[in-house]
């Protein structure tokens, strides 16, 4: 091996072997290391035990992720470095190829564009993650190809499909179940679903489970998946994500789905590790103006408080301004009002059950007494929240007072006109999955309103913690040039 040659084995289906010299080594290790946004307020940091910095180059073992392999060579060429390497194996399946499978699997739908192209990267990439937002169809993407590997991969091997919540595995079965209907593909036969207990071993040759069922059960459990897939993968917690994927030692098909990464560029390369290189298929705007979405148009509603009032919180810690927030009688009442006022069916979305989202809810059931309205939170079972999803399609002025972590990702509930930001967010994931709730669109919906409130508590020349993540928020819906207006109300 010469001294600027980087030579790159396979290892097994998770880590690729590195052979090079030490000081090579070393420079791949700097490269492939990352600060982890907010480290500096973990307790592991805090307690001097974890520098804050994840290292995706194991300099020891010389191994690195299977999915960064681009980066890597990219590594090499940007520095002159030789490269020995078996190429990588992908097919060349084209997109004509694709719609002739898809004719055959007879789909009571006709696929878009965007789904062809991101079905025909995955099987010829074999690990991938497809990149496409809330609405672009991603479980008839995951549909036709656990379809394509049930065919093609050995027999004695299973499919493992890992998702964030109960009501995904729910609404995965569901959504698989329609699109088998019209054929001789027996779903009950063919697919399994983990959650809440249920058995975790089957016969089946497809496995749907949230990633809290399973991420405990060693590598045997795992041997017997062929191929993974990770819907919405970003929502998966990194260390749980990480156990699961890096026990498919023999698990050569590996395709991630998601509406939204982390502007961390750190985050970005965990998951495209893991699952394979970011393809980008289509945007939530292209979408729209491919009226395959609903129209959206955002008013930023900013609520400017009185001096006494702002001096009560000037400059107080994130936890207390969000406090202070949420108990305000007046901000309350604007929200219930506003809510009751608008016409169509309203998603209401709050952040603290027990401070913030019941007593919104029980305030909305006194005071909008010609609306139904409902609430969701974590503590709500499933077959519940299918139940009101299901009165929801039906209704034409209901309430859905429901908090972010149950319905920005999980809950498909195409007959939403409005959505009302009530809790501060400046998370990029949150803000973009919770938008996707109500951009689906119906034989009488094609338009969507976001009502996104904010507070401004600014003093002199200090900014509030919550206004500033409104600017965030702002930022958000310039890049993905969303329409939106500003209104300042005073209370």
């Amino acid at each position: 091996m010469e001294s600027n040659e980087i030579q790159i084995e396979s290892y097994d289906d998770v880590y690729l072997k590195i052979n090079c010299e030490r000081g090579m080594a070393k420079e791949l290790s700097d490269f492939f290391t990352f600060k982890v946004p907010n480290y500096q307020y973990t307790p592991a940091f805090k307690n001097k035990i974890w520098d804050g910095q994840i290292r995706l180059f194991n300099l020891y073992k010389q191994t690195i992720y299977c999915g960064l392999y681009d980066y890597i060579l990219e590594f090499a060429k940007d520095r002159g470095y030789k490269i020995s390497t078996t190429p990588v194996k992908v097919n060349n399946i084209s997109s004509d190829d694709i719609v002739s499978f898809l004719n055959h699997l007879k789909i009571p739908y006709v696929p878009h564009k965007h789904q062809v192209e991101a079905i025909r990267i995955a099987i010829n990439k074999n690990r991938c993650l497809l990149l496409s937002p809330t609405g672009s169809g991603k479980s008839l993407m995951i549909y036709s190809l656990i379809r394509y590997y049930l065919d093609n991969m050995p027999k004695d091997k299973k499919i493992l499909i890992i998702v964030p919540t109960t009501g995904l595995v729910s609404q995965m079965y569901s959504d698989f179940k329609e699109y088998s209907k019209d054929t001789d593909w027996d779903l009950e036969k063919n697919c399994h679903t983990i959650f809440a207990g249920q058995d975790k071993q089957t016969n089946k040759g497809v496995v749907i489970s949230t990633w809290q069922s399973i991420y405990k059960m060693d590598e045997k459990y795992f041997a017997q998946f062929g191929a993974v897939f990770g819907d919405e993968c970003h929502l998966f917690k990194a260390k749980s994500l990480t156990s699961i994927m890096t026990k498919l030692k023999e698990c050569p098909y590996r395709i991630g789905t998601t509406g939204t990464l982390d502007d961390s560029e750190t985050h970005k390369l965990v998951i495209e590790g893991l699952f394979g290189r970011v393809h980008n298929i289509t945007t939530t705007k292209e979408l729209m103006e491919k009226n395959l979405l609903s129209h959206l148009n955002i008013d930023c509603i900013t609520l400017k408080y009185k001096l006494d009032e702002i001096e009560e919180v000037k400059r107080v810690k994130y936890d207390e301004e969000i406090k202070w927030i949420l108990n305000n009688s007046k901000r309350n009442k604007f929200l219930v009002d506003l809510t009751c006022g608008i016409k169509g069916n309203t998603l209401v979305l709050f952040n603290y059950v027990k401070d913030h989202g019941i007593p919104l809810f029980e305030s909305m059931q006194e005071t909008c007494t010609d609306k139904n309205v409902f609430l969701i939170h974590g503590k709500t079972e499933v077959n519940y929240r299918e139940e009101i999803r299901s009165i929801l399609e039906k209704e034409e002025n209901a309430i859905l007072v429901a908090s972010y972590g149950t319905c920005s990702t999980g809950i498909n509930i195409k007959n939403i006109n409005n959505i009302v930001f009530a809790s501060p967010s400046r998370s990029v994931i949150r803000v973009l999955q919770s938008i996707g709730r109500g951009l689906r669109k119906t034989d009488t919906k094609d338009k969507v309103k976001l009502y996104d409130i904010s507070d401004d508590l600014r003093y002199k020349k200090y900014v509030n913690h919550t206004y500033r993540h409104l600017q965030e928020r702002i930022q958000i819906y310039d890049r993905e040039k969303f329409e939106h207006s500003s209104v300042l109300i005073k209370l």
